[in-house]
């Protein structure tokens, strides 16, 4: 709606304020009602700038962090002010607000606006870098969704949608008379397999090729534990098949050597009887449960 990406602009100016001198978090709602007399008299939708506002700046901390895990190259202080308070804005609809009332997709393309409207030259490709690599870590929420059928010049066919191929792994090594899985932890708590985008048209190859850029370590894939294909939408590609197979492979008990992909900040090695407690995403937790079934076996 214009009202609600005009109330974003001016959550946006208001957090510029508060950021630029330092307020204490107590005083934003009344920077917030200032900037609505101003910029927006009479539109009567103050709840949901005021919902907004505050929200970026109870969860100002935890969403810097998040900046600086998927922008490891950009400290916090080093990203100008208008474009590290479009992404705080972002990044608190993605992770937080209600998703029914804002889904994934207005969340990113609401602040790539936001960036160009009040950005640099190079504000809107920055804040797409960042949401859309924290919108993948998050497993590309609402892609299942189907939308209400149109029939329009825009509509994609199935079958000519591109392909975009992934590879991943549940890692593991024998060591000290046991097994041991390799797994990698994201920004939001959660321990995961090692995968990726594949460019090599043999799969198992180019998952290897991943495993070793995310974790530093070379595997042999033994057989395939899982595939699936699913539609997703990006931010500017639009429509695309995903095809993920994921692999268990193995490898020799060394330190892992985490890489630079956006979005995670360790991997280790835990001993197969302690990865009950470890939190997984639901759609991981059965191909790490089809891995142990099998090493279990041996």
């Amino acid at each position: 709606m214009a009202n609600r990406h005009l109330s974003r602009s001016i959550v946006m100016q208001a957090l510029f304020e508060w950021d630029f001198r330092s307020h204490p978090q107590s005083e934003i709602i009344g920077i917030l009602e200032r900037d609505a007399l101003e910029f927006a008299p009479g539109m009567g939708d103050f709840s949901f700038m005021k919902d907004l506002g505050t929200g970026v700046v109870s969860k100002q901390e935890d969403i810097d962090r998040i900046i600086e895990k998927a922008a490891p190259e950009w400290p916090i202080e080093k990203i100008s002010i208008v474009d590290r308070n479009i992404l705080r804005i972002g990044l608190y609809e993605l992770l937080f607000s209600d998703k029914t009332q804002v889904p994934a997709k207005v969340a990113i393309n609401e602040s790539i606006e936001l960036a160009k409207s009040f950005g640099g030259d190079t504000s809107g490709r920055f804040v797409n870098g960042v949401l859309g690599a924290v919108y993948k870590e998050l497993g590309e929420p609402g892609k299942d969704e189907m939308p209400t059928p149109r029939k329009n010049k825009f509509t994609i066919p199935y079958e000519e949608m591109p392909i975009k191929k992934l590879g991943g792994a549940v890692v593991y090594a024998s060591y000290e008379g046991g097994y041991y899985l390799a797994f990698v932890h994201d920004v939001f708590g959660h321990w995961t397999l090692s995968k990726g985008g594949i460019l090599e048209e043999d799969i198992k190859k180019g998952t290897i090729e991943k495993v070793k850029e995310e974790i530093g370590i070379d595997v042999v894939i033994e057989e395939e534990l899982a595939s699936n294909e699913y539609i997703a939408t990006h931010p500017e590609e639009g429509k695309m098949r995903k095809q993920v197979t994921y692999f268990l492979a193995r490898a020799e008990y060394k330190p892992l050597v985490l890489g630079s992909s956006g979005g995670l900040d360790k991997a280790e090695w835990f001993k197969i009887e302690d990865i009950a407690d470890l939190n997984f995403y639901n759609d991981i937790l059965p191909i790490v449960t089809k891995a142990v079934t099998i090493l279990v076996s041996k």
